[in-house]
C-alpha cells in the first residue's frame, strides 16, 4: 500500500514544481521532500521524476501516479471530512447547472442557506459539456444537466422537463421560415443543441443552424435575449430563461405547434462519497422543481 504522506509530498511537488517551495508548503525540510520521493520510487520500483538540475519532469509512471494519486488523496480527504462531521446543514456543497435552471434555482438555494448559515452553497453556471467534465473530475458535488451523461462514473436521474421556445423581437407576431432566415440566429453555449431539438420538429426545411445568418454569440444567460430585444436576430431557449429576461416588452416568446421539452437530469459522480448535506440539497432541489417546472418527471 502506498504511504499517504509520501503520496501527498509527491503530488504537492508536482503541483508546486519546486522542491524548496514544496518543503515550505508542507512544513518539511528539502531533504525530507527528497527522501519521500526516493522512498516512493523505491516502493514502486520505478523512477517518477527526471531531474535536470533544480528542475524536473515527470516520467510516464510519474504522470500516471499524479493523475490517480490526486483522486486517491481527494477520496481520503472526503472520507475524513465525512467521518468527522456529516451534518445535512453544515459544510460546502458545490453545484453546477445550465443557466436557465440556475436562474430559477439559485435564489431558492440562497434562501435555504439563510436558514442554515453553516451550509455554504457554491454555484456555477455552465454548459452541459463543462458540467460533465467537472463532475467527472469531482470538482462539483451535484450537476444538473439537460443531456444524459456519457461518462461511466456519472449517475443521472431525470427529475423534470421544460419546454423550449423560440424568441424573437417583439414586433414579430408570427414566425415562418423566411422570417427566421431574415432575422438570423443568436447563438449561446447550448444554442445549436436547443435549435436542433425545436426547429427540426417544426420546420421541414430545417437541417442545421448554419442555414441561418450568424448574428452573434452570448455566453451570459441573462443577456442572451439582449440582442434579440434590439431586433438583431432570434434564438431558442428553455422557457424559464426567456421569461427571466429583464425587458419582456421587447421580445416575443413563441410556442411552436410541435412542443419540444428539454429534460433535466440530477447527476452525481458514483466514485464520490455522498454526504448528508448532498442528500439534503438533492431533496430541496427535487421538491422545488416539481411544482415550478411545467412538466415534472420526479
Amino acid at each position: 500500500m502506498i504511504n499517504q504522506a509520501w503520496l501527498t509530498t509527491f503530488c504537492t511537488l508536482v503541483e508546486v514544481g519546486h522542491f524548496t517551495k514544496t518543503a515550505d508548503k508542507l512544513f518539511m525540510t528539502q531533504s525530507g521532500v527528497s527522501q519521500h520521493i526516493k522512498k516512493l520510487e523505491q516502493q514502486l520500483a520505478t523512477p517518477l521524476l527526471i531531474r535536470e538540475g533544480k528542475s524536473f519532469d515527470l516520467t510516464d509512471a510519474g504522470k500516471k501516479l499524479y493523475q490517480q494519486g490526486q483522486a486517491v488523496l481527494r477520496s481520503l480527504n472526503e472520507l475524513a471530512q465525512s467521518v468527522r462531521q456529516d451534518s445535512p446543514h453544515q459544510g460546502v456543497i458545490r453545484i453546477t447547472s445550465p443557466g436557465s435552471i440556475g436562474l430559477q434555482l439559485y435564489p431558492h438555494l440562497l434562501h435555504i442557506q439563510q436558514q442554515h448559515p453553516q451550509l455554504v452553497i457554491d454555484y456555477a453556471f455552465a454548459p452541459n459539456q463543462d458540467i460533465e467534465s467537472k463532475l467527472s473530475a469531482r470538482q462539483y458535488d451535484i450537476g444538473l444537466m439537460t443531456e444524459l451523461s456519457k461518462s461511466e462514473h456519472i449517475v443521472s436521474q431525470q427529475i423534470a422537463s421544460e419546454p423550449l421556445v423560440l424568441v424573437t423581437p417583439a414586433a414579430i407576431d408570427q414566425v415562418d421560415w423566411p422570417i427566421l432566415l431574415t432575422l438570423g440566429f443568436i447563438a449561446h453555449p447550448d444554442g445549436h443543441y436547443h435549435a436542433q431539438l425545436l426547429l427540426s420538429q417544426n420546420y421541414p426545411q430545417f437541417e442545421h443552424v448554419s442555414q441561418f445568418p450568424h448574428r452573434g454569440f452570448v455566453n451570459q444567460i441573462s443577456l442572451i435575449c439582449e440582442p434579440v430585444s434590439c431586433g438583431v436576430g432570434f434564438t431558442v431557449l428553455p422557457l424559464h430563461a426567456a421569461q427571466g429576461f429583464r425587458a419582456q416588452e421587447l421580445i416575443r416568446i413563441h410556442s411552436l405547434p410541435t412542443a419540444v421539452h428539454e429534460h433535466l437530469y440530477f447527476c452525481i459522480n458514483n466514485l464520490a462519497l455522498q454526504t448528508a448535506r448532498g442528500q439534503y440539497i438533492k431533496s430541496i432541489i427535487m421538491d422545488y422543481l416539481a411544482p415550478h417546472t411545467l412538466t415534472s418527471d420526479a
